[in-house]
């Protein structure tokens, strides 16, 4: 006779890593690595805190494959009580609001400490202290993956005395491929200082130690928390927050009370549409009532957009001082579209173009993707951004490949529409390839507007050059002619020259420019 038994979400996650990206030592090093950091940074400029991020690989003497991550933070700490569960229990965590956050699952930290068990049976370490905590504390833990729960090994309390420090150090012994996954590795740190130009990142690895100062002391605006959008619910949903009722209350306040962009006018105009009574109090809707409402909500078509309070795009300015950071181009352009929304969730696309410089000639544009300012390095040729770029006839802004050319684009929303829970490609939504093709052609035609411009400098700069060539002849033949001194003549020709040089915008000394 069969038997029958649940999994723990631990032990689901662990039977089935390879869906969060763990699927070999070189992806699963260079994930363990990517949640570690995402959860730094959002530990920090979340809560307006100039990030000081410091991350350390470490191989394991006498263990083939066996690698130490340590990644330290300074933001605001975790709880004493809380840091048990954080870490050791799958799906738990401050990330289930509606807001934009890297993480979305609650899974990114958890499934590197199984993965970590998993292969190497250490325990992981973690050191953390709030702002306002008297206290630092250390704990030892495992998962006890069949129940989903911590399993403290080893805990220290020490007070702070004069220290003010304040933040997490997470540590574990993985399995990993560092010779394999180290370039990779080294790109995605790379393209976070890019994406976070306001970030300091110490990064250790047993080749060295690079230091990615930050480049700039302003932080994005950090997103709040929202509601739900009528456009985006479902009956479960709805479900949960009659469940979360005090007290009961009629149909029209709650939803101008609990849903995003709902005032009581265009709560009662719904009501109305749908034939529903405004006054019905929603304790007493049952499942089709809610199942009526819930259709109702998706097919309206007056709601207003979603605000984007919950969003926090990096903007033009600091998406331009990332790219001059990391790339050192010969021009940048950035550009922040106007917030919009997909199946009632809010989003916010932001490009950029840079060129020339530092940048290698390539024979298509390199891509460089983001979301919700997390680097994404693995799956572009399943990525909409992708799509986008190939698609662009790239002739018509004057670019010509092989190509010193990097596109640089970044989405940011309170639900990020990924094509798999590894959340490495962003799904070719109408709504979000359409924002994304207007920013890259934005961008394009700023691109086109310079090297245009480098072109018509170019054409000037050569005429200077031929027309220098000939000054000392011409006034050889001049002198000769009208008995004036030939340096007098010379240095009036080069005056005029000059002259004529700075009416077309060169500077007389500059230097050829290549056209593309």
């Amino acid at each position: 006779m069969e038997k029958y038994r649940g999994l723990s979400p631990a032990e689901f996650f662990h039977r089935n890593r390879e869906m969060a990206g763990f699927s070999n030592p070189v992806r699963a090093l260079y994930q363990t690595v990517r949640e570690l950091v995402e959860n730094a940074l959002d530990a920090t400029e979340t809560h307006g805190i100039l990030p000081d991020i410091k991350v350390e690989i470490e191989l394991v003497e006498g263990r083939e494959n066996w690698v130490r991550v340590t990644v330290a933070d300074n933001g605001i700490g975790i709880p004493l009580t809380e840091v048990p569960n954080v870490f050791g229990r799958v799906f738990y965590g401050s990330k289930y609001v509606i807001r934009q956050t890297r993480g979305t699952f609650g899974l990114g930290g958890k499934m590197a400490v199984l993965h970590a068990q998993i292969t190497t049976a250490q325990p992981f370490y973690v050191k953390s202290s709030t702002m306002d905590s008297p206290a630092v504390y250390e704990y030892r833990l495992y998962i006890d993956i069949s129940r989903n729960i911590p399993h403290i090994v080893g805990f220290r309390l020490k007070r702070k005395g004069r220290s003010k420090w304040h933040g997490t150090v997470v540590s574990l012994v993985t399995e990993g491929a560092w010779n394999l996954a180290r370039r990779r590795i080294d790109e995605y740190i790379r393209r976070t200082a890019l994406i976070a130009p306001y970030a300091t990142i110490v990064y250790r690895t047993p080749e060295g130690e690079v230091v990615y100062e930050r480049a700039s002391k302003k932080l994005p605006e950090p997103p709040q928390v929202g509601k739900h959008h009528p456009r985006g619910v479902d009956i479960e949903i709805l479900k949960n927050l009659i469940r979360s009722l005090s007290e009961d209350m009629p149909l029209k306040d709650f939803l101008r009370k609990y849903f995003e962009s709902v005032g009581e006018k265009s709560a009662i105009d719904f009501l109305k549409w749908a034939n529903l009574d405004p006054e019905t109090p929603v304790k007493s809707l049952r499942i089709k009532d809610l199942e009526r409402l819930a259709n109702a909500m998706k097919r309206y078509e007056k709601w207003r957009r979603p605000r984007p309070v919950t969003l926090s795009p990096l903007g033009a300015e600091l998406l331009k001082e990332g790219a001059k950071r990391i790339l050192e181009p010969e021009f940048v352009e950035a550009v922040t579209r106007q917030p919009a929304s997909y199946g009632g969730h809010p989003f916010i696309v932001e490009a950029a173009i840079a060129y020339g410089g530092k940048i290698e000639p390539q024979n298509s544009p390199l891509l460089l993707r983001f979301a919700n300012r997390m680097p994404l390095l693995y799956d572009e040729g399943a990525d909409v951004s992708r799509k986008i770029v190939d698609s662009i006839d790239w002739s018509v802004y004057k670019v010509k490949f092989p190509a010193p050319l990097a596109v640089i684009t970044h989405v940011c929303s309170t639900k990020l529409p990924f094509k798999s829970v590894g959340k490495e490609a962003i799904a070719d939504v109408p709504e979000v390839e359409r924002e994304l093709e207007i920013a890259v052609r934005e961008v394009a035609r700023k691109l086109r507007l310079y090297l245009s411009k480098m072109e018509k400098l170019h054409e000037v700069k050569r005429k200077e050059l031929t027309i220098k060539r000939y000054i000392p002849e011409v006034s050889r033949s001049l002198s000769y002619v009208t008995g004036i001194e030939e340096a007098v003549l010379r240095r009036k020709l080069e005056e005029l020259l000059e002259k004529e040089i700075k009416k077309r915008g060169v500077v007389a000394n500059a230097p050829v420019i290549q056209a593309a």
